[in-house]
């Protein structure tokens, strides 16, 4: 019966699973940033390409 009511008292899981969905949470705003950027950047070297040809073959 003691193992049960330490076990209650004790907080280090608590404690962890919070550090968890802490880093869950760091991780999912990350990825998604870093998939936006990923679309602009890809935005805009598609952009420069298209100028870079059209330049191109204007001359």
């Amino acid at each position: 019966m003691k193992f049960f009511s330490k076990l209650i008292r004790d907080e280090q899981g608590a404690t962890a699973i919070e550090y968890g969905l802490i880093a869950a949470l760091i991780a999912v705003a990350a990825i998604t940033a870093m998939s936006t950027l990923g679309d602009n950047l890809e935005t805009t070297f598609t952009t420069v390409s298209d100028e870079l040809g059209s330049n191109n073959t204007a001359r």
